[in-house]
């Protein structure tokens, strides 16, 4: 680790895709990072990561790991999470998690700083990120709600491959230069890790299927939505399918107001000034929201705005969001930024 001054952060889940993009956003949004911990599992020890021109080791991820840590950002898997965030929090740190492993525990807030940043106060300790899909969609859908009282939501997502992580991406292009006729050899993962085909290929979200027809996908989105939003009685669909994408989920929605819908220029009028959200709209070039333009960026993309003529109270729209980034990393970082704002929890200038 490196002194200076700043906070002692740790990324659980270094190597990952998602913990790639916490360094990049570090330095990007200028964090105060002091201290600097990258931790893996076991078979990750060893590796290095530039960060601000230094080179860092991963080290083990460990219940010692976390001996001065002030803020510990997780992205290692639900198991993970749930092995490891105690022995972080019992040091003292700001567990900051991007799994499932706490998003339904009714003590837990479920954030997205643009939506819901009043569960968090400086006293809470652990906040969990919610699932990819749900931040997107509620990113673009939240504004609406000065427009009028939601009833529903009908939801359709087209999901990329960077939501399973750096080997489903590398399933993904490894399949797509074997169908090209161009395999790379130094390219590929030794075993599968999706259970159909991916090159050219569209499927149900690979997750469970529960006793109600939902996949564990789909699920998370509703569940979590509910509590995002504080309406546990939101009626809401959701169709989860993983498209041949390599980065950026996208989104297409329904939303049903009580009473007549707005019209598309209040609408339009509204999410141009919401927070997080950019607006890709324009009907006379046909450009709109597309993962392609998506990738990288850290609002979501929406655009599609019409009315649903098939019903008085509805309106659609589609949406593009980068799923590493605001999806995952940048709503974790954000969540850090927001607990500062509003407090700072440790006094940087002891970190000199």
């Amino acid at each position: 680790m490196r002194v200076s001054k700043g906070f002692n952060v740790a990324i659980v889940g270094a190597t990952g895709a998602v913990g790639n993009e916490f360094l990049r956003l570090f330095d990007e949004r200028n964090f105060p990072v002091g201290n600097l911990k990258l931790l893996a599992s076991e078979r990750s020890v060893g590796k290095t990561s530039i960060y601000k021109g230094e080179t860092y080791t991963v080290e083990e991820a460990k219940p010692e790991s976390f001996k001065g840590v002030d803020f510990a950002f997780f992205s290692a898997g639900a198991s993970r999470s749930k092995a490891l965030a105690p022995s972080a929090l019992d040091a003292g740190a700001y567990v900051i998690d991007n799994s499932s492993a706490f998003r339904m525990d009714p003590n837990v807030p479920l954030v997205i700083p643009e939506v819901n940043p009043h569960a968090m106060t400086p006293a809470t300790k652990l906040i969990a990120v919610p699932n990819c899909t749900a931040i997107i969609l509620l990113v673009a859908v939240n504004p609406l709600r000065e427009l009028g009282k939601i009833e529903r939501i009908v939801v359709s997502t087209y999901q990329s491959a960077s939501g399973g992580g750096a080997k489903v991406m590398d399933e993904l292009l490894s399949e797509t230069a074997d169908a090209l006729g161009s395999k790379d050899e130094g390219r590929g993962t030794r075993d599968k890790v999706l259970p159909h085909p991916y090159a050219f290929n569209l499927f149900s979200h690979n997750t469970p299927i529960n006793e109600h027809g939902y996949n564990e996908e789909e699920w998370k989105v509703i569940q979590e939505s509910r509590k995002i939003l504080e309406m546990p009685n939101l009626r809401i669909n959701v169709t989860c399918i993983r498209v041949p994408v390599v980065r950026a989920h996208s989104e297409s929605i329904t939303i049903e107001f009580e009473g007549e819908a707005p019209s598309e220029a209040r609408i339009r009028e509204c999410l141009a000034t919401a927070p997080g959200v950019k607006l890709v709209d324009d009907r006379e070039t046909n450009t709109f929201p597309m993962p392609i333009t998506a990738s990288g960026q850290g609002d979501v993309l929406v655009g599609r705005i019409r009315k649903d003529l098939s019903h008085p109270s509805a309106i659609s729209m589609f949406v593009a969001g980068d799923q590493l980034l605001k999806g995952a990393a940048l709503n974790a970082v954000q969540i850090a930024e927001y607990l500062l704002s509003i407090g700072q929890p440790i006094a940087v200038e002891q970190y000199v």
